[in-house]
């Protein structure tokens, strides 16, 4: 059985093949959990649609593995695209901005909303949320192969900062429970002196 140090570096081996585009089409929330499903053989090496063939047969020499074609189940390999927002459509709303997993979206509520072209990992998460259907994809000028450490530096980046977002609301909820519970802690003495000050005052 393989140990954790030796699966953490075979994982990263994968990782690093990976195209870094955290679509979740291969059924995982990143390309890393998906490595490290890869390699600890929970999950095959053909769920990976934007990496297509060509990544599907550099998986296999590095396990040693004969490689096979594309799961279909988990989409169709095609040329890579990124994402492009209709600027005059656009109503400010931020889904898109939520939904993209290397924050390259940029505007606020009610705002106009962009894609920063060379952060897009080209993933279509943003499509979906889209209740006024403004994103569209279209063709890339390269295959993103460049950009794979860039893709994960943000994503890594990305999902730092919103868990320590959820840290930050976790505590002042926190605090604001902490300060009500006192308050009525006190309020509860006060309540019991009005009440001893109300029975002396009626006895005498």
């Amino acid at each position: 059985m393989r140990n954790f140090a030796q699966s953490s570096t075979l994982a990263d081996r994968i990782d690093a093949l990976l195209p870094q585009t955290q679509c979740t089409r291969c059924g995982y929330p990143a390309c890393r959990p998906y490595a490290e499903a890869i390699a600890s053989g929970e999950t095959d090496i053909n769920h990976c649609p934007p990496g297509g063939a060509a990544g599907i047969h550099a998986l296999a020499n590095l396990l040693g593995r004969a490689p096979k074609p594309l799961n279909p189940a988990n989409g169709l390999e095609k040329p890579r695209e990124i994402a492009l927002i209709d600027e005059e459509v656009c109503i400010g709303c931020t889904k898109c901005i939520q939904a993209c997993p290397v924050d390259a979206i940029l505007g606020a509520s009610k705002m106009m909303h962009t894609v920063l072209v060379e952060e897009c990992t080209g993933c279509e998460l943003c499509i979906a949320p889209c209740p006024v259907d403004c994103i569209s994809m279209v063709a890339a000028r390269d295959d993103g192969s460049i950009h794979t450490a860039q893709y994960r530096e943000r994503y890594t980046a990305r999902s730092a900062r919103l868990a320590r977002e959820e840290a930050e609301r976790a505590a002042e909820l926190a605090a604001r429970k902490t300060a009500l519970d006192s308050g009525a802690s006190g309020n509860t003495v006060l309540a019991a002196i009005a009440r001893a000050k109300t029975k002396k005052s009626a006895k005498s």
